[in-house]
C-alpha cells in the first residue's frame, strides 16, 4: 500500500512554530487497524439500568507515535469511552472533575432535563463531582456524543481531548445485525516536541482561529492516524459517523462507491438516500451503509474533499486539497450469503407546521445573534411547555455557522425555501454562507433555560450563543 500522507494546513500567515505533519506506512491489512474506543462498564445490575463513572483529568499519553502528550482525557483515553444505552434505560452518569478548572459534560443532542444538559449554568468545580442522571425516551435511538460545555473554555478543553460518542441503541432496529463501525472523527495541532499547539494570543494565527474556529493539521479516526478498515466482496458495514472537531467541517467521500445515507444526528431516516459525498459540519453525525464492491486485494481511502466554509480573507490556502482520513481495504473473501436491506428503516413522523403558534427568526452575524453576545444574566427568548414553533435562522456572513439547539430535537422544514428532500431528526443543521434553513421544533416538555448558539467553539465561546427559557 502507498504511504498515506494527512496534507499540513498552511495558515495565511506563517505560524511561530512548524505544524507536524505525520504520515504512516503499511502493508495491506488483514483485519481492521481501526481501534474501537472502549466502552463504558455498566456497574449496575438493575433492569434497564446504565450506570457508568467518568473521570475528566489530566493525561500523558501517546497522540502521536514515538511522542507523549500532556492532555485532558475522559478515563484515561482519546476519544472518550463510548456509552452505550438504549431507548427506555435510566442512565445515571456519576462524573468526577480532576482538572484544574471547572468543566461540564454537555451530552449533545440528547432530550432531557434542564439540569442534566452539562449547560454553562451548571458547571463542575475542580475536585467537584455531579450525578447526570436521566430516561432515554423511546424512539430517540441514534449516534450522540459528549463534550464540556464550559462559559468560554469549550474549545479549549475539547482541544485538549475532552470528548467521546454516545450510542442509543433501539430494540427493532432494522439493520442492527449489520457490521458496525464508529468513526469519531477530530483534528489537532502540535508542536514538533508533541505538545498540543494553541496559538500565542494577539498573534496572526490567533485571529485566524478566532475566525475559522480552531482547526489542526493532523487529522484523526478514533485517535488514529489513516487506521485501516477490511470489507469483504458483498459485505454492508454500517458506519456512525461523528464530526468532534472543534470547527473543521468535513465533506466524505469514497471514490468510486456511492455511500447510502440513512441517518443523521438523532437517528435513521425512512428511506436511504444515495450520495457521491456527504458533508458534517462540526458537531454532526451521520450514518452510513458501505458497501464491499471494490476489486478483491484493492484499496481506496476514505477521502475529506474540499469544502469551502471560510471568509476570503482567512480562507487556508490549501483548503481545496482532499485528505485521506482512512484506508478501506477490499478483502478477498466473499460473503457467503448477499445482503439484503429494508426499504423503510423507521417511521418519522411529521412535526405538524399548522400547530405552529410562533416562528422565529434568529439572525447569525459576525460573533453575534441577533445583535447580541452572549449574557449568562439574560434570557433571549422565551417559550411555553406544548408549544410548537417554526425557527427562521438566517446566516447573513460571508462563512459557515452550524447551528445547535439544546435539548429538543427538530425537522428542518427547507433551506432557502427549497422544501427538505426527507425527514430526520436533527439537532444541529448547518447554515452555508449567506442562506437560511426553517426548521420545526416542539418543546414537549423539560421547562428550563436552554442554549442555542454557532458550534463552531471558538465562536461559541466568545459569545455567539443565546439562551431559550421554556416555562
Amino acid at each position: 500500500m502507498a504511504a498515506s500522507l494527512v496534507m499540513p494546513i498552511v495558515p495565511v500567515a506563517a505560524l511561530h512554530a512548524q505544524p507536524l505533519v505525520v504520515q504512516q506506512v503499511g502493508s495491506k491489512p488483514a483485519a481492521d487497524t481501526l481501534r474501537n474506543p472502549p466502552v463504558l462498564r455498566n456497574i449496575s445490575s438493575r433492569p434497564h439500568t446504565v450506570e457508568v463513572n467518568i473521570v475528566a483529568a489530566p493525561a500523558r499519553i501517546s497522540v502521536l507515535p514515538g511522542r507523549l502528550t500532556d492532555v485532558y482525557a475522559y478515563n484515561g483515553s482519546i476519544p472518550g469511552p463510548t456509552l452505550e444505552a438504549r431507548e427506555g434505560d435510566r442512565v445515571i452518569i456519576h462524573f468526577r472533575n480532576e482538572l484544574p478548572e471547572a468543566t461540564t459534560v454537555h451530552w449533545h443532542g440528547v432530550h432531557l432535563p434542564a439540569k442534566m444538559d452539562g449547560s454553562p449554568f451548571d458547571p463542575v468545580p475542580p475536585g467537584g463531582r455531579y450525578d447526570y442522571i436521566f430516561n432515554i425516551p423511546r424512539g430517540t435511538a441514534g449516534t450522540y456524543w459528549y463534550h464540556p460545555h464550559p462559559d468560554g473554555r469549550s474549545e479549549y478543553q475539547a482541544a485538549m481531548g475532552l470528548f467521546g460518542a454516545f450510542i442509543v441503541r433501539a430494540a427493532n432496529d432494522p439493520i442492527a445485525t449489520l457490521p458496525e463501525k464508529l468513526l469519531v472523527l477530530s483534528d489537532n495541532r502540535f508542536r514538533p516536541d508533541g505538545s498540543i499547539e494553541f496559538a500565542d494570543s494577539n498573534s496572526t494565527q490567533s485571529n485566524i482561529d478566532m475566525e475559522n474556529g480552531r482547526e489542526g493539521n493532523v487529522l484523526f479516526v478514533n485517535g488514529q492516524v489513516m487506521p485501516s478498515i477490511v470489507i469483504r466482496k458483498g459485505e454492508v458495514q454500517r458506519w456512525r459517523v461523528v464530526n468532534a472537531s472543534a470547527a473543521r467541517v468535513y465533506r466524505l467521500a469514497i471514490p468510486g462507491q456511492v455511500l447510502l445515507h440513512v441517518g443523521s444526528d438523532d437517528g435513521l431516516f425512512e428511506h436511504a438516500v444515495e450520495r457521491n459525498d456527504i458533508v458534517v459540519a462540526n458537531s454532526e453525525r451521520v450514518e452510513l451503509l458501505v458497501r464491499g464492491t471494490g476489486k478483491p486485494g484493492s484499496d481506496v481511502e476514505l477521502m475529506d474533499l474540499p469544502y469551502d466554509r471560510y471568509m476570503p480573507q482567512t480562507r487556508p490556502a490549501d483548503w481545496n486539497t482532499p485528505r485521506a482520513l482512512l484506508d478501506l481495504h477490499y478483502s478477498d473473501r466473499v460473503m457467503p450469503a448477499p445482503v439484503t436491506l429494508p426499504t423503510t428503516f423507521r417511521v418519522v413522523p411529521a412535526l405538524d407546521t399548522a400547530a405552529a403558534t410562533v416562528t422565529r427568526t434568529v439572525v447569525l452575524s459576525q460573533g453575534m445573534i441577533n445583535g447580541h453576545t452572549m449574557d449568562m444574566s439574560r434570557v433571549d427568548m422565551q417559550a411555553s411547555v406544548g408549544a410548537t414553533e417554526i425557527w427562521d435562522v438566517e446566516n447573513v456572513v460571508g462563512m459557515d455557522h452550524p447551528f445547535h439547539l439544546h435539548g429538543f430535537q427538530f425537522q428542518v422544514i427547507d433551506r432557502n425555501g427549497v422544501p427538505e428532500p426527507f425527514r430526520s431528526w436533527k439537532d444541529v443543521v448547518n447554515i452555508p454562507k449567506h442562506e437560511a434553513v426553517r426548521f420545526i421544533v416542539r418543546y414537549a416538555d423539560f421547562p428550563g433555560k436552554w442554549m442555542f448558539h454557532c458550534h463552531i467553539l471558538a465562536h461559541e465561546d466568545h459569545g455567539m450563543m443565546a439562551v431559550l427559557q421554556v416555562r
